[in-house]
């Protein structure tokens, strides 16, 4: 199932302009990582690059508007469990590579993980802020998405949130990546992590509860297909890290989606404008001049694909 999907954005990779190069799939055999440079995505989370007009960079990008299985999404008592733990190995190592993508911080690290039979193979991390998901219905200041792919090209996200710790507990891991965060702070730019020990890191995600779920992409082009595991639990994040890495990345957060399966928000805004529109383009010509805006909404609902059936 995930391979028939995704193969579709292999299909359409070549088509795709740069606005896409940078996604949160970037390393994968579908979005491949062009040796010595740093590809800065040309999508953004601000005005017209923004989430609500990324199907209007690109028409491969149309899932972001149409599609029905859209991800972040508020995970609630509808989103099971995953029915077993992963196993992970990461070796830990002296250093990797970290790079600005512009729409992400992004650390280029290897390691595989074993989920229901099928072994993944680590191509990257990156980071949003704040959270993308939100479990029920409360976000989290960060969230980690490590990106995974198998053998027959399936997706496999493992998704970490992080809040902030009064006492200044913190994941030792974030601070060991942003050792020279000084030295991306613009995009486009590269550098080294610090030694990176993924041990604790690995301990609570084989140990912590895991939501599992299928979605998409949270950045263009929004391609359905990818296997999301988010952990229940939040790591620990101390201030001072936050404001760091808040302070390069700014704002990369997607909007919530709509329950999987439901029309996407977006078709939904489109139709209920269109709804409107119509009703008080047929109005305009009427002789009735004083109509309450909630007459002509209730009025719209479901009356306005047909405006031969408007009758005030």
């Amino acid at each position: 199932m995930f391979h028939s999907t995704l193969a579709l954005i292999l299909a359409t990779s070549a088509a795709l302009s740069v606005s896409v190069s940078a996604n949160c799939i970037h390393g994968t055999s579908f979005f491949p990582r062009t040796e010595g440079k740093v590809e800065v995505g040309k999508f953004g989370y601000t005005g017209l690059q923004g989430p609500l007009n990324w199907a209007g960079l690109d028409p491969a990008n149309s899932a972001c508007r149409s599609s029905k299985v859209q991800s972040p999404i508020v995970i609630d008592e509808s989103v099971p469990k995953a029915k077993s733990a992963p196993k992970v190995e990461i070796s830990n190592v002296e250093e990797a590579e970290f790079e600005n993508l512009g729409t992400t911080l992004e650390v280029v690290v290897k390691g595989k993980t074993t989920f229901e039979g099928t072994e993944f193979e680590l191509q990257q991390f990156h980071l949003h802020t704040p959270s993308e998901h939100r479990i029920n219905d409360e976000y989290f200041p960060l969230e980690m998405h490590m990106v995974h792919q198998a053998a027959d090209e399936s997706i496999a996200v493992i998704a970490i949130p992080f809040q902030l710790n009064e006492d200044g507990e913190t994941t030792e891991l974030l601070t060991s990546v942003i050792e020279n965060l000084s030295k991306v702070a613009e995009p486009g730019t590269s550098t080294t992590t610090g030694p990176l020990d993924f041990g604790p890191l690995i301990e609570a995600i084989e140990t912590r509860p895991l939501f599992q779920y299928s979605g998409s992409l949270t950045t263009p082009p929004c391609k359905e297909g990818l296997t999301f595991l988010v952990m229940e639990e939040p790591l620990a994040l101390d201030v001072k890290t936050y404001n760091a890495l808040k302070k390069v990345i700014k704002f990369n957060a997607r909007y919530s989606q709509n329950k999987l399966g439901e029309d996407n928000l977006l078709t939904v805004a489109n139709v209920h404008a269109q709804q409107q529109d119509g009703c008080r383009q047929s109005m305009a010509g009427s002789k009735m001049e004083m109509v309450s805006m909630e007459k002509v909404v209730n009025h719209c609902k479901g009356m306005c694909k047909d405006r031969s059936l408007h009758r005030w």
